[in-house]
């Protein structure tokens, strides 16, 4: 074990280094945006970084406070009487995952198709650069959490970005284009030339410029950074204030029914979550490791319990800093559960340091980030692949873009079953014609291997529009399984067959039938072949 986790230190405490600079503000913002005390947010970052982390058989994914989740803990928090009694519903959410994991319902996660999942990862992408482009030039003060497209200033994701223009802050923005050149300089020139420039990383370089720019300039009016676009740490005085952060669950309240109902819906979405963030951090891991699923469901319950239990937000695996991880080079868990270490040791030790970060430092690196996930050749590339890839992609993104991110999956989910619908209905059967007139010849129909009541309307469609006196081959020797309801559809057409003068041979693995007289009886009898 040992030798794996520590065989490449190299790639990944460079990584782990990157992943904490990402995951410092999403953890303030997430906890913002979710009315909960900003240390919350911290909590569930170290936790899921080093507890998550080190439990987990993903070597990629990074865990913490997830975005998506902000609207249902704001909203629990007020309805359950206090954040205390919010916490019990972690603890309890927590439990409710371990049990999830024991019954390996990590399973789920592979029901979700290609497309759903790149949609995914491509609208994220988008939603990271429109929602840091207020960042990146000094304006807007919410929340770096609030992945949503109504933001809880009433404005969206679009109208903010308008308004940008009016409240362009010089500092801000000369500081987030170095930063964001700096970055580029380094993935495409110098990262190349020499290890010295692989070893130390660009968003490490653009964070320390970003700080002697703020000290430099904040007494400079035209260029200083306010403090509402820094990264802001809670400094307490001494070791008591700092203990006096942590909260703890009301474990008097565990009868109210509400926080039961709160403490399963925090299992089931974070779960949800997880599982897609896992099928596509592993899609994008160049490595092609494979994550176990139940296994990591058992993780992130240990996770929650822990978080719950010490005044931390629900957590999850996040897509946004495990593609962090893995566009910086992380090969290992221990980029992962360094990061978390990163995260407590400084809030600890170097808070002050760390509230002199320009926020327009760190969304230039969430915009490489961003646009690595969503890279125009993925559109072209899914448009190639044709509109039963390309229709479910393009609803998921638009769908994460202009609602939220679990509207978006689920919506992409709900085409992609209409597209498996509209396939298997056109899939049920293949039709051939012999003979040059249709009246002196043969009709042949070979039903496909699996043939169920979504096919009845195609099968029963192709049946009727056949001609007086003709012969019909029906070939179910390809056939594994025969609903029920397409056998009773077979059966009603031998008596309208008659009237008809239609004759039916009826091929199977066992042998040819000339005019069955009941077709439930046949396929009793053939099962194998049906």
């Amino acid at each position: 074990m040992s030798k794996t986790i520590f065989s490449h230190l190299k790639s990944d405490i460079p990584s782990s280094i990157v992943v904490f600079f990402v995951a410092l503000p999403l953890c303030l913002g997430i906890a913002l945006a979710s009315g909960a005390p900003l240390f919350s947010g911290l909590i569930a970052g170290i936790i899921g970084g080093i507890i998550v982390g080190g439990l987990s058989g993903s070597k990629i994914g990074v865990s913490g406070p997830a975005a998506g989740l902000a609207a249902i803990v704001l909203t629990a928090i007020g309805t359950l009487g206090g954040y205390e009694n919010f916490l019990l519903a972690v603890v309890l959410g927590g439990i409710i995952q371990l049990l999830f994991g024991f019954l390996k319902a990590g399973i789920i996660g592979y029901y979700f198709p290609s497309s759903v999942i790149k949609g995914m990862l491509t609208g994220i992408g988008i939603i990271i650069i429109l929602k840091q482009i207020p960042h990146f030039f000094g304006y807007d003060a919410d929340p770096q959490g609030d992945f949503a497209f109504f933001q809880v200033d009433g404005e969206n994701t679009f109208s903010e970005i308008f308004k940008t223009v009016n409240y362009i802050r010089p500092g801000s923005a000369l500081i987030g284009i170095i930063g964001l050149s700096i970055l580029l300089l380094w993935d495409k020139v110098l990262s190349k030339k020499s290890k010295i420039f692989q070893i130390i990383q660009g968003p490490l370089v653009a964070v320390a410029i970003g700080i002697i720019f703020y000290l430099v300039t904040k007494s400079n009016d035209a260029l200083a950074i306010t403090q509402s676009h820094l990264v802001s740490v809670p400094i307490p005085d001494d070791v008591s204030s700092f203990l006096g952060q942590f909260s703890f669950p009301n474990f008097g309240a565990i009868g109210n029914t509400e926080i039961w109902v709160v403490a399963f819906t925090i299992a089931l979405v974070a779960s949800l979550e997880t599982l897609l963030c896992v099928e596509a951090t592993d899609k994008l891991d160049p490595h092609k490791n494979v994550t176990p699923t139940n296994r990591e469901l058992l993780a992130q319950g240990t996770g929650n319990f822990i978080s719950g239990m010490i005044g931390g937000l629900p957590i999850t695996q996040v897509i946004v800093r495990s593609s962090a991880n893995i566009q910086s080079g992380a090969r290992t868990k221990t980029s992962a559960i360094i990061h978390g270490f990163l995260l407590l040791i400084s809030v600890i030790l170097i808070p002050r340091l760390l509230n002199m970060i320009p926020l327009s430092v760190l969304a230039a690196i969430l915009l490489i980030v961003g646009y690595k996930l969503a890279k125009p050749a993925l559109f072209k590339k899914m448009y190639d692949l044709g509109w039963k890839q390309s229709i479910p992609f393009a609803v998921t993104v638009l769908g994460i873009i202009f609602i939220d991110l679990l509207y978006g999956i689920g919506l992409g989910l709900a085409v992609g079953i209409v597209v498996v619908l509209i396939k298997s209905y056109q899939n049920s059967h293949f039709l051939h014609k012999e003979g040059e007139d249709v009246d002196d010849g043969i009709i042949k129909m070979t039903l496909a291997e699996e043939v169920t009541f979504f096919n009845k309307g195609a099968i029963l469609k192709e049946l009727e529009s056949l001609p007086e006196n003709s012969k019909l081959e029906l070939d179910v020797r390809k056939t594994r399984y025969l609903d029920n309801d397409i056998i009773e559809i077979l059966e009603d057409f031998a008596f309208k067959a008659k009237e008809r003068h239609i004759d039916i041979k009826l091929i199977s693995e066992r042998g040819i039938i000339e005019n069955p007289p009941s077709y439930i009886q046949f396929f009793k009898l053939n099962s194998k072949s049906a």
